[in-house]
């Protein structure tokens, strides 16, 4: 009984959540709760403040219909993004309103593994966790939970979430038990510590580009690459290691240590590094957002003029497969034209953005013929950056590659969430807990003795 009552509970607060303001008369088809399981369920969850009413709606011949939502003050989520720059921190309500957040840098000079020293990340969450509470004045009494998006695979165990992040230099971190025992908040206050991909996969799904779709792969493109698999629109997805797909035998090295990787021809940091080679001129001392952004204006230096007349994301017209008005992560439209870049720099630049191209379309097209999704979505700081055009060039590198029947059943799309995605993604990730244990915050599991069978192989083990 208490599991079904769980079960009733979880229905109704995603229909909510997803679909509501919605009546009790409404709620019931929706769920497939018969009235009087409705009427019991609302009536707890109003009692307890997760539920609240929003007004009322005419009905035919009879008296109004009171709306019922989910109250955005019943608590609040932490999302945390570790991302190639920067750890970004967000308080967000239940209606995924921003109550407070902070920004992080993390070093760019030096070794790539050096600026994701283990003991600097946890200070800079630590000290950020602490400084969205108090500048939202929200006491952790009040947190669901605490969402974070790291760029490696996860691995659960007894003493909390590891995380394995060979490009980063983290083998098997115990992120989860060192931010417990750095971070000021309650013990019952969960961490939920997915890969990055998988958190933007999350947010596009519930609130993005990903609605109404059944199935999708959605990629994540920045300094690196990856992917996320859904195939429950409402459940979690399935984070993949697609930079490492080896897409060329004996190729370049990869930051991972292998060779011929995907995300060492296709990733922003790869992309601007070949530029290089090819005799492009970053800008001195610039990070990659900003070189990215460089390279699209010396690839295209009229479309990147134009950018600076028209509306930000306008898409002036232009013959090359990127969009115009590269774009900062932050979305200032920051422009780079005037900087000087040779010839022999843009034609550079231009051979490499559309090598790039054919590599991620290669790249989608293995996704669409091992998981033959409905929506393949891409997203990341890089990916938005490159913009629509760059998208239909890698779409038609992506067909050209990929199985006739599938490829010609899967959508290709920009995420719609912005660069922020993860962030978004990573606060969700509590409230999906939450709603799967029917609204309640977990309780500790009591202690029971282990099987006798345990005891007894554990002892003829031992002797």
């Amino acid at each position: 009984m208490r599991d079904l009552r769980r079960e009733n509970r979880t229905a109704v607060l995603r229909r909510l959540y997803f679909d509501g303001p919605m009546s009790r008369l409404v709620l019931g088809p929706a769920t497939g709760l018969s009235s009087g399981s409705i009427s019991n369920v609302v009536a707890e969850l109003v009692a307890e403040g997760l539920v609240e009413e929003a007004g009322s709606v005419d009905s035919a011949g009879g008296r109004p219909r009171t709306l019922l939502r989910i109250a955005p003050s019943s608590g609040c989520m932490i999302g945390v993004d570790i991302g190639e720059t920067r750890v970004r921190i967000e308080l967000f309500d239940l209606a995924l309103t921003e109550l407070a957040r902070t920004e992080r840098p993390l070093a760019t000079s030096g070794p790539r593994t050096g600026r994701y020293e283990v003991g600097l990340v946890v200070r800079l969450l630590r000290d950020g966790i602490a400084e969205v509470l108090r500048a939202a004045g929200v006491p952790a009494e009040r947190l669901l939970g605490v969402g974070i998006g790291v760029p490696g695979i996860v691995e659960r165990t007894e003493g909390g979430a590891v995380v394995h992040g060979q490009t980063i230099g983290w083998d098997a971190v115990p992120l989860e038990r060192l931010l417990r025992e750095a971070v000021d908040l309650p013990e019952q206050v969960p961490y939920r510590i997915e890969n990055g991909a998988k958190t933007l996969g999350q947010a596009e799904m519930w609130f993005g580009a990903g609605r109404g779709a059944r199935s999708a792969a959605v990629v994540l493109f920045g300094s690196g690459v990856g992917a996320c698999v859904v195939t429950d629109p409402l459940g979690q997805g399935r984070a993949l290691e697609w930079g490492h797909l080896t897409v060329r035998v004996r190729g370049r090295r990869c930051r991972c240590g292998a060779q011929g990787c995907l995300e060492a021809y296709a990733g922003a940091e790869a992309l601007l590094e070949r530029w290089r080679e090819a005799g492009g001129e970053p800008p001195a001392g610039a990070d990659e957002e900003t070189a990215l952004t460089a390279m699209l204006a010396a690839a295209y230096p009229a479309e990147a003029d134009g950018a600076e007349d028209g509306p930000a994301g306008s898409g002036a017209a232009g013959d090359g497969p990127f969009g115009s008005g590269a774009r900062t992560a932050d979305g200032s439209g920051a422009s780079t034209s005037g900087a000087g870049a040779s010839a022999g720099s843009g034609a550079a630049a231009l051979a490499v953005l559309d090598e790039t191209a054919e590599y991620l379309g290669a790249g989608l097209a293995d996704l669409i013929n091992l998981f033959q999704p409905e929506r393949i979505l891409v997203g990341g700081w890089a990916g938005l950056q490159l913009g629509t055009r760059f998208l239909a060039a890698v779409t038609a590198y992506a067909r050209a590659y990929a199985l006739r029947h599938p490829g010609g059943r899967t959508e290709i799309a920009l995420g719609t969430l912005g660069p922020e995605a993860v962030t978004v993604g990573a606060g969700l990730l509590p409230l999906v807990d939450f709603f799967a244990q029917g609204g309640r915050r977990p309780e500790r599991a009591p202690s029971v003795p282990a099987p006798a069978w345990q005891t007894a192989l554990r002892d003829r083990v031992s002797s």
